[in-house]
C-alpha cells in the first residue's frame, strides 16, 4: 500500500488502527536495522524501534506532507538513536572510548552482526567514528541513501554530508590499516 493511501486511511477513525498496523509492517524492519547499526544491542534497538512508532502514532495526524513519510519516520528514528547514545554516555559518565569498547564487545557477541572476520573489522572501525559520522556512513554505505534524502532527514547540507562521509571513509581506512 502506498504511503498516501496509508495516510488517508489513518485520517479516518474507523480505519486508523489498520492503517497504522500496515505502516508499522511496511517500515518496522528498515527502521529496526537503521537503529541496530547505531546502538548495536538487539534489546536497545527493539526498545527504540517501539519508541519510534509510538512517536509516529502520536504525531502522524500532524504529519505535514512536505517530506516523504519514510523520511519523516527515519528522522524520528535517527533522533532517537542520537538521544539514546548521548544519554548513555551521560548516564554512565562514560568517555567516548568506553562506550565504543562496549559496542565493539556487543558486535563480537552478536551473531547477526559479527559476520566473517572482514565484516567484523569493518563494524569495529565504524564504531570508532563519532556518532554523527557513523550515522552518515551507515545511511550512505549500508542503506544506499542519496545525499539529498540524507539532507532531508538530518537537516544538513549535501556538501556537509559528502564531506562527513569522505572523512568517515578515510578514518575507517586508517582504522583498518591499524588492525
Amino acid at each position: 500500500m502506498e504511503d498516501k493511501e496509508l495516510l488517508e486511511k489513518f485520517a479516518q477513525p474507523e480505519s486508523r488502527n489498520l492503517a497504522f498496523n500496515q505502516l508499522v509492517r511496511k517500515y518496522q524492519q528498515k527502521i529496526y536495522w537503521h537503529i541496530r547499526k547505531m546502538v548495536i544491542d538487539h534489546d536497545d534497538a527493539d526498545d527504540l524501534t517501539q519508541d519510534v512508532f509510538v512517536k509516529v502514532w502520536k504525531n502522524l495526524e500532524n504529519f505535514r506532507h512536505d517530506a516523504q513519510l519514510y523520511t519523516w519516520i527515519y528522522r524520528i528514528a535517527t533522533n532517537e538513536c542520537l538521544s539514546f547514545l548521548s544519554s548513555k554516555k551521560r548516564k554512565f559518565f562514560l568517555p567516548l572510548n568506553d562506550v565504543t569498547a562496549e559496542l565493539i564487545e556487543k558486535v563480537e557477541a552478536s551473531p547477526e552482526l559479527a559476520g566473517d572476520e572482514i565484516q567484523q573489522k569493518l563494524q569495529k572501525a565504524i564504531l570508532r567514528l563519532p556518532d554523527k559520522q557513523r550515522l552518515v556512513f551507515n545511511m550512505k554505505y549500508f542503506d544506499g541513501m542519496k545525499y539529498e534524502e540524507m539532507s532531508d532527514i538530518l537537516g544538513t547540507s549535501v556538501g556537509a554530508l559528502k564531506a562527513s562521509y569522505h572523512i568517515a571513509v578515510k578514518k575507517i581506512e586508517e582504522f583498518l590499516k591499524l588492525d
